[in-house]
């Protein structure tokens, strides 16, 4: 091929060279089949090519496998720290707003402890109130009972039951005389003014029994607290 340089008013012109046709894959083959150098050079050539070509496919896929596959745990897991998260905050605030309910909870069972001593503080005052009465009407009809709980007294007293004596209130050692005169004259029958309505001692040389009306509704009421408390 002849390349005609030309040259014009004072420049030079460098000459220009057409690009070498692209030869098919058939007259590729059949130009290096008389060189075994170049075609195993062209077959290592293709070969590599195919491996570059296939591992960018690969290394490709395999980045959109992984960044999928990533996302989906990414999410699961975002998911999962998420939930538990929100349920610590849940349980966090529910205890924030549960703490004054807390102490409303306290406080009103304080109040509840107060409200049910105080009716079993009144139940009982009521109790020796209507029991005082019962007594005391009681007594005022029938006198002569308290010479019967002093009998009994005597039989459970211990030493001999020499000189006697029952101290009882004025107004009722008068009324036991007046209603029962035969018992009370079997009797020392002794009044005493530091006694009152319902009271009685019974005195021997040797010992000393109270059993006075109001000693025994102490001992009840005491029986009766004890009792409401173990209850409540």
């Amino acid at each position: 091929m002849t390349v005609k340089v030309v040259k014009g008013a004072g420049r030079s012109w460098r000459p220009f060279r057409f690009p070498p046709r692209v030869k098919a894959p058939a007259q590729l083959a059949e130009g290096l089949a008389g060189d075994p150098a170049a075609l195993q050079r062209a077959v290592a050539e293709g070969f590599q090519e195919g491996i570059d070509k296939g591992y960018r496919e690969g290394l490709e896929q395999g980045r959109e496998a992984g960044h999928r596959e990533g996302f989906e745990r990414g999410v699961e897991d975002g998911r999962s720290i998420g939930r538990e998260e929100g349920r610590q905050q849940g349980r966090q605030a529910f205890e924030t707003a549960a703490r004054p309910l807390d102490g409303l909870i306290e406080m009103f069972e304080h109040f509840q402890r107060d409200y049910q001593q105080a009716r079993r503080e009144e139940l009982l005052e009521l109790v020796q109130k209507v029991a005082k009465q019962v007594i005391r009407c009681e007594l005022t009809l029938h006198p002569t009972q308290l010479l019967t709980l002093a009998e009994e007294a005597l039989n459970a007293m211990p030493g001999d039951q020499d000189d006697v004596r029952i101290h009882l209130n004025p107004e009722e050692c008068a009324r036991i005389r007046e209603l029962a005169p035969e018992r009370a004259a079997a009797w020392r029958l002794v009044p005493d003014d530091k006694l009152a309505l319902g009271e009685c001692r019974v005195l021997t040389a040797q010992a000393e029994a109270d059993i006075g009306c109001q000693q025994r509704l102490d001992s009840c009421m005491d029986t009766l607290a004890e009792h409401m408390r173990d209850s409540a």
